[in-house]
């Protein structure tokens, strides 16, 4: 699953881990969620949306292979 994470947190000016602590997650998650090799779970992706302002679909992108 794709996603606009770094996209998001430049614009917003914020660290990886400031938004790990946001959502109450380590860092690293963050990292991975980045990278594409981590899907958040509902919970996570709401909580990471809703730091930005945007919904889910916003954040995270399906593509037709996925």
């Amino acid at each position: 699953m794709r996603n606009r994470i770094k996209e998001l947190r430049a614009r917003d000016g914020l660290t990886q881990l400031e938004l790990a602590q946001r959502v109450n997650v380590r860092r690293e998650t963050i990292v991975f969620l980045e990278k594409g090799k981590y899907n958040p779970s509902l919970k996570l992706a709401y909580d990471i949306a809703r730091v930005f302002g945007l919904s889910i679909e916003e954040v995270f992108l399906l593509g037709e292979d996925e």
